[in-house]
């Protein structure tokens, strides 16, 4: 991934935070079947390791769970907040009028060897966290021992576990840190300003974090 310095993202917790904020992945493999792509549902594991350990499942039905057995190495591909950003929010634009759109984003990007697991145990608490994370605050929580056991045994079969132990995680977030002073003030009013049809109150307050 091209990362210029200034939108290059190291602190690992941060990292971990936009993909628990944003867990539904892009499972990337390249292998005797070519290019494969599969957005799934990620739990990082930000304790275990290095850089952390992302779980998942995907279909049994899904061939790619079989590529994950005959590569090296995945890619995983986590996108954040992101929006389009217009020239006439800069006030150096009434200045020079040197300045053109561009997209502010942010994604993160996770390396490691896939390994595929069937095992059952596994897979239930796989379920488990899964369901647990993003449940625990709604009002009821649902929990997959609510469901009948034979029901969730049948759907356990159904389903491969993916584990990826992180060996290098990298992130970009590109928040207008290219710009001035006084032309990121006018990013961060325009995202903020209801009206405008880019408005992006969240993106807002991270291109004022970062500048």
């Amino acid at each position: 991934m091209y990362t210029p310095s200034s939108f290059r993202e190291d602190a690992t917790v941060r990292l971990h935070a936009l993909i628990e904020a944003n867990p539904l992945g892009l499972l990337v493999t390249h292998g005797e079947g070519g290019l494969q792509a599969s957005p799934l549902p990620f739990l990082v594991y930000p304790d275990e390791g290095e850089f952390g350990v992302l779980r998942a499942h995907l279909a049994r039905a899904n061939p790619h769970w079989q590529e994950l057995t005959r590569v090296d190495e995945c890619l995983v591909v986590f996108g954040g907040v992101q929006g389009y950003v217009t020239p006439s929010w800069y006030p150096s634009k009434a200045d020079t009028h040197k300045a053109v759109p561009t997209w502010n984003y942010a994604t993160v990007h996770a390396w490691g060897k896939p390994t595929a697991i069937e095992d059952a145990a596994w897979l239930r608490r796989q379920l488990d966290d899964l369901t647990g994370f993003h449940e625990h605050r709604r009002p009821v929580p649902w929990a997959v021992s609510d469901a009948p056991a034979d029901y969730i045994a049948a759907q356990m079969k159904a389903i491969v576990g993916i584990e990826i132990p992180i060996a290098r995680l990298e992130g970009k977030f590109k928040m207008s840190q290219n710009r001035s002073e006084a032309d990121r003030a006018g990013v961060v009013a325009g995202l903020r300003d209801e009206a405008d049809p880019h408005g992006n109150r969240k993106m807002a307050g991270i291109v004022e974090r970062l500048g």
